[in-house]
């Protein structure tokens, strides 16, 4: 495509959900296709409407790989006009100075420099494990072996960890250009293979993550040999993370809860349980309601796959407008049963 000639696209930041996912989906299609965009109302839905931190490093971390030109990337701005320049593979660093969430940050400029030229390395600052967000475990165990079936190469070291609310985490993620993605497929998650869980703390007592795993160990029926404790002493904060991952034959979903003050361990871990029991308990599905999420942008840009999940979220059905806006890429939601269908394009 003809980045000079490429007509500037309108997009509407409230529609649909209304939140970060507009934005971050908008910068990574702009600079895959060579399409400026204008973007008002951005995180309209919000409490805190406009462009937080994250969102602000994600802008002009994009900026920067695409050598943009960018107007309104201001801390609240609620308007953005954003022109993709030259796509430039390389080494980058990104810092945030809150706990924003280096994986989003990660997934806006993933997709675009797996199109580009050359290699790149990134080391992103921030928040490695926060609430609302997918954490690194989900990145590692759940999505990246997807985006490898695709034909992605992609490598990431957790350098230090990142707890909400102080941040300071660092990612290391090294990046081979595969230029074009390769078609998913996933009709169902298959045969299970195994659950195993584990337990993250930072500065706090450790019997926080043993009350959390016996939780999870009775209600999901495992074994010691399925758990695990971790007592992290490289983080500049307390923290504290339990996660589920679901091994099954063709996919692996991680279902994560994050300790938070007020809040017992047991309830923690049981808000982990419910979600575990959801995906295992909706039939042969492969991807659960934020997996859907992240396999949307990857699936556009290969023209063509499908993947069966839960019922689609509001999120979900925001993000394929959006790519659809940019792309005229049309995704299909076809029921399979009560509460799940098959997401398809191409």
């Amino acid at each position: 495509m003809n980045r000079s000639a490429a007509p500037l696209l309108h997009i509407d930041g409230s529609q649909g959900e209304g939140g970060g996912q507009v934005l971050r989906t908008a910068l990574a299609l702009s600079l895959c296709l060579g399409r400026p965009f204008r973007m008002v109302n951005i995180r309209a839905g919000r409490k805190k409407p406009g462009l937080r931190p994250q969102h602000l490093t994600a802008v002009r971390a994009t900026a920067e790989i695409g050598l943009a030109k960018v107007e309104g990337d201001q801390p609240a701005s609620q308007e953005l006009c954003f022109q993709p320049g030259k796509l430039t593979p390389g080494k980058y660093q990104f810092t945030m100075l809150t706990a924003g969430s280096t994986i989003l940050v990660l997934q806006t400029i993933l997709p675009v420099l797996l199109t580009a030229q050359g290699p790149s390395r990134l080391v992103l600052e921030g928040g490695t494990h926060n609430p609302m967000a997918p954490p690194f475990d989900f990145l590692v165990h759940a999505f990246l072996p997807l985006l490898t079936r695709m034909g992605a190469k992609v490598k990431t070291q957790l350098l230090q960890y990142g707890f909400y609310p102080a941040g300071g985490g660092r990612i290391r993620v090294d990046i081979d250009p595969v230029g074009t993605l390769k078609p998913l497929d996933l009709t169902g998650r298959g045969r299970l293979r195994g659950i195993e869980a584990r337990a993250i703390v930072s500065r706090l007592p450790e019997h926080i993550a043993l009350r959390e795993l016996d939780v999870i160990a009775r209600e999901l029926d495992l074994g010691k040999d399925c758990l695990s404790m971790q007592v992290e002493t490289g983080a500049n904060s307390p923290g504290n993370v339990v996660w589920v991952a679901v091994h099954s034959e063709h996919v692996t979903e991680v279902f994560t809860g994050f300790g938070r003050r007020g809040v017992p361990a047991e309830a923690v871990a049981d808000e982990v349980v419910q979600e575990t029991r959801r995906y295992l308990q909706a039939g042969n599905v492969a991807a659960a309601e934020y997996l859907a999420d992240q396999l949307l942008l990857p699936l556009a840009l290969a023209g063509k796959g499908s993947f069966t999940t839960v019922e689609p979220s509001r999120h979900t059905l925001t993000n394929i407008e959006v790519i659809r806006q940019f792309t005229g890429c049309r995704f299909r939601c076809l029921p399979i049963g009560e509460d799940a269908c098959r997401i398809g394009i191409g």
